[in-house]
């Protein structure tokens, strides 16, 4: 039977959002006055005011937890942050910039309370956002659909309520590049979409660039396929093919046709063709290399400096918890 539910809400130079986040938070929590609801901020290193605005609601509200990272570590770490530290029967996630409505986690939970392990938003329309933004989020999906075996929904964020079981298996995955979407999506639970129409921001900047969309775009297709890799190979193989193919014709108009001219501008397109495919595949390598570099150093995926109303996380299997009051759990707490 589920009792309670905890909403996590990563925050990054949001100062004019939160109160308005929180107010909607709690008129929507009081449409189920049955359920305890506890909502966990993780400040991702916020430059803005951010950081009291929190502690403020973690100082007027019993049932708000904060969580100050050290530094920006990034929204998918925030996410992970809030997530590893979150205790209920459902754990939410929702973005502070209020392009998703907080009033749609409440029919959420309504429909894993019929069954469903995982409820997600699905956009129908995104209000606010450039034609060209909303066409290349639209081909980054379809494409990672192509790309992957894992069946990751189309134009969904992290907006989502789901139940404690997959929050656990969450929180085992510890890998460096996090695409969440797609991690949850890969525990293959029982799902469910609610369609949604994303608002404009209520106010502040997006936090997005395009270098930053195009990084997270990465993350997410080098994480969940090897795709890239073996269409390098077959690159490859196709190249060495057409450079076989012109051998043999080159040699056939050297044998047996007196008109044939050797020239410089075929060798040099040749060399560049080549060098160019050789350098892309490397690329690729590249970037599954370097992934296995970052995970091979086994880092914390944030730094906690201070927390505001945090009971920490009870030991989970793989975690060894120090004797001191202040367990490190997954991330790690700073040392003043």
């Amino acid at each position: 039977m589920i009792k309670t539910v905890a909403v996590v809400a990563p925050v990054h130079n949001e100062v004019d959002n939160i109160p308005l986040l929180f107010s909607r938070l709690k008129a929507a929590a009081e449409r189920r006055p049955d359920l305890a609801f506890r909502y966990v901020f993780v400040n991702d290193g916020s430059t803005d005011g951010s950081r009291q605005v929190l502690d403020d609601l973690a100082d007027r509200h019993a049932e708000v937890a904060v969580l100050h990272l050290s530094r920006r570590f990034g929204h998918q770490a925030a996410v992970t942050a809030g997530v590893d530290h979150a205790t209920g029967d459902i754990v939410c996630l929702i973005d502070s910039d209020l392009q998703d409505p907080p009033e749609l986690l409440i029919d959420m939970i309504v429909e894993i309370e019929k069954g469903y392990d995982i409820v997600y938003g699905r956009r129908q329309r995104r209000e606010g956002e450039m034609w060209l933004k909303r066409a290349t989020a639209k081909l980054f999906y379809r494409v990672l659909s192509a790309l992957t075996h894992v069946e990751i929904p189309p134009d969904t964020g992290d907006f989502r309520a789901m139940r404690a079981n997959v929050a656990d298996v969450l929180r085992s995955m510890r890998e460096a590049h996090r695409f969440i979407r797609g991690m949850v999506a890969w525990t293959g639970f029982r799902s469910k979409a609610l369609f949604y129409v994303r608002e404009p921001r209520h106010a502040g900047r997006t936090k997005y660039s395009f270098s930053k969309m195009v990084r997270f775009a990465s993350d997410a297709i080098f994480s969940f396929s090897d795709v890239p890799l073996r269409i390098s190979k077959y690159v490859g193989l196709s190249t060495a093919m057409v450079g076989a193919m012109g051998m043999v014709y080159v040699l056939v108009q050297m044998l047996f046709y007196d008109n044939y001219v050797p020239g410089v501008s075929s060798t040099f397109f040749a060399v560049l063709f080549m060098g160019g495919v050789q350098l892309i595949t490397l690329g690729i390598m590249g970037d599954y290399v370097g992934r296995l570099f970052e995970q091979s150093k086994q880092r914390p995926l944030y730094v906690l400096a201070e927390v505001r109303n945090v009971t920490p996380p009870a030991a989970r299997p793989g975690v060894q918890q120090p004797e001191e009051a202040e367990p490190v759990s997954y991330g790690h707490y700073a040392r003043s």
